[in-house]
C-alpha cells in the first residue's frame, strides 16, 4: 500500500538529442493523492490484485483483500507478507482472519480487552501460523525484504518518474493500465541474491 502524487509538469520536456538526454521540468501542479494497494503473487511474479482509490483506510485494505480471497476460495493456506503499517494490523484485518476460520473466535472489544484490545495483540493473532490466512510482517526499517516494494520501485522507474498526470482520475488509469502490461509482458519471479561481503551482525 502506498501514496502517489497526482503530479503534472508546469512545461512539457525538452526532446532528446543526439547525446543528450530528455529534459524534464522540475515545476509541478499537485492534483492531490491516489493510494495503490496491490498484491504481488512470489510464484508468479505477478500483481494478482490492484486496487487505486483517495484513501487508505482499513477499509479499503479489507475491501481489497476480500475480493482477491474470493479469487482463490479453496486454497488452503494464504500468506501474506507486510510491514508494519497500522492499516496491516486494523481490526477489520482481525476480523477477516476470524471470519475464514472453521470455529467462532471472540475478538473482544477494540481498546479495551481481547485481541482487539491493541496493535501488538492484533499483530500476534494475525501472524498466528495456524490460521488460514496468516500475515508476516517485516522487521521495522526493512521494508525491502517486501517484494511488493521492489514492484513499487519498478512502478516508480517505468511510470511514474518521467510521467505527467492531469488528474487524479488520469493517474488511476496509467496505473492500473500499467499493471496490466507489466502482467503481460514483464512479470516473473524476482531472485534474490547476494555477492558481497557476508552479513555480520
Amino acid at each position: 500500500m502506498t501514496g502517489i502524487q497526482a503530479l503534472e509538469r508546469r512545461m512539457p520536456d525538452i526532446t532528446l538529442k543526439p547525446g543528450r538526454r530528455t529534459r524534464v521540468e522540475f515545476e509541478y501542479i499537485r492534483h492531490g493523492t491516489q493510494t495503490l494497494i496491490a498484491s504481488f503473487n512470489v510464484a508468479t511474479g505477478q500483481i494478482d490484485q490492484a486496487s487505486v482509490g483517495d484513501t487508505r483506510t482499513e477499509q479499503d485494505l479489507d475491501t481489497h483483500l476480500r475480493h482477491l480471497l474470493s479469487q482463490t476460495p479453496s486454497a488452503p493456506k494464504i500468506h501474506l507478507v507486510m510491514d508494519c503499517l497500522n492499516t496491516h494490523q486494523s481490526a477489520a484485518l482481525v476480523r477477516l482472519v476470524a471470519e475464514l476460520e472453521a470455529e467462532p473466535i471472540e475478538l473482544g472489544q477494540k481498546g479495551k480487552s481481547g485481541i482487539l484490545q491493541s496493535m501488538a495483540t492484533r499483530a500476534a493473532f494475525l501472524s498466528n501460523p495456524d490460521h488460514r490466512l496468516v500475515v508476516h510482517f517485516t522487521p521495522k526499517h526493512c521494508s525491502w525484504l517486501n517484494q511488493i516494494e521492489i514492484w513499487f520501485s519498478i512502478l516508480v522507474r517505468k511510470l511514474l518518474r518521467r510521467s505527467s498526470f492531469k488528474s487524479q482520475a488520469h493517474l488511476k488509469k496509467k496505473m492500473l493500465a500499467f499493471v496490466a502490461y507489466f502482467n503481460r509482458t514483464m512479470a516473473k519471479p524476482f531472485k534474490w541474491n547476494y555477492t558481497g561481503k557476508p552479513l555480520t551482525s
